[in-house]
């Protein structure tokens, strides 16, 4: 998403586009019902081809286990085979799960990544479980302090990729991490919560702010990070992506009718009831809805914007030019691939990109 084309039309400021995938396009990649596992090879490339052909800038995978509706439990797999088939357009984690797993490890894939794709790697961190407690117990059960020491792995990470930055003394200052090459990821704290905006700021990190989860906190997360990355003194300015659900379609009737898939799995959360099948289809999805509703939602602008393109372009660029952010991270979870790229071509156009 970061460094891309800029907006034009009616929208006044300017604002650059990125697909999430977590197997359809946070470029969150999604699978539709099959009598056997889908590959998860495809959606993603197809994907990542066609937003950089729009003119998209970035294209990040999430993690996500035990879900048969988000097949990427290795981003740093797929970020491997979509940067190969594309040229241009940035790829990236959105994120590695970081409490799982070494941060040497992790700085010595992304720093392998970067040797192969020079400038064009992002590594988006987090600490969400992505899966069940059990999942998160078997990733790492072999470890000791899994999220009570995410602070002190954050650091040891940006350490390591960073070289020469641990304490003299530091018995892993010695180690060299390989590719020694010049430059590295760009790394990018994710979070929906006022403690990853603090720890962001406090780092000097560009911020991923998952307004998709939690709406609520999202504009002083903003606000909180701006300051505390001002107030640390620096080098450069303080870089804010806001990832948003965006459906769009030719009429509003259509595009909410696409969005209902999004809408069950949201009820059903509600419930307490964890759906880790595929993404139904609008019809399933509408007959399971029935007549409930969800609450209001929490904050200023809602999770997730769907219906006529017009109306989705207007809504997005007035929360951007809001929360004064020229990026935006769109996540479109739809059943249909074809609708979802359809969605991401008529933003595209919305917001003026530039094909190539």
């Amino acid at each position: 998403m970061r460094e891309g084309a800029r907006q034009r039309g009616e929208a006044e400021s300017p604002v650059r586009l990125g697909p999430s995938c977590g197997c359809p396009s946070s470029t969150r990649r999604r699978c539709r019902p099959a009598p056997r596992p889908p590959t998860p090879s495809i959606t993603p490339i197809d994907l990542a081809r066609y937003a950089e052909s729009l003119g998209y800038t970035r294209y990040w995978i999430a993690e996500h286990h035990s879900t048969a509706a988000l097949a990427s439990p290795a981003p740093e797999v797929l970020i491997a085979r979509v940067a190969a088939e594309t040229s241009t357009i940035r790829i990236g984690s959105g994120g590695v799960l970081l409490p799982h797993y070494s941060p040497l490890k992790v700085a010595e894939t992304f720093r392998t990544l970067h040797a192969l794709y020079p400038d064009r790697i992002d590594l988006g961190v987090g600490r969400a479980p992505g899966g069940t407690p059990l999942d998160a117990y078997a990733l790492r059960y072999r470890q000791n302090d899994g999220d009570e020491d995410y602070a002190g792995q954050l650091v040891e990470l940006l350490a390591f990729l960073r070289r020469a930055q641990f304490p003299a003394n530091h018995p892993f200052g010695r180690i060299l991490v390989t590719p020694d090459m010049p430059g590295g990821p760009d790394v990018w704290l994710l979070g929906s919560s006022g403690w990853s905006a603090d720890a962001a700021g406090q780092l000097g990190l560009p911020y991923a702010a998952a307004h998709f989860i939690n709406p609520g906190p999202t504009r002083r997360s903003i606000e909180h990070y701006r300051r505390t990355f001002e107030a640390g003194r620096h080098p450069g300015e303080p870089r804010v992506i806001v990832a948003v659900g965006a459906v769009a379609a030719a009429t509003d009737e259509a595009g909410q009718r696409l969005a209902s898939s999004w809408l069950l799995r949201r009820i059903l959360r509600e419930r307490g009831e964890r759906d880790t099948g595929p993404i139904p289809t609008p019809e399933d999805a509408i007959a399971r809805i029935g007549e409930a509703r969800l609450p209001p939602e929490p904050g200023e602008w809602p999770r997730l914007v769907a219906g006529g393109v017009e109306r989705v372009a207007e809504a997005l660029a007035s929360m951007a030019r809001a929360l004064a952010v020229d990026e935006l991270m769109l996540l479109t979870v739809v059943h249909d691939h074809a609708a979802r790229r359809e969605s991401y071509r008529l933003l595209a156009e919305a917001f003026g990109l530039a094909r190539s």
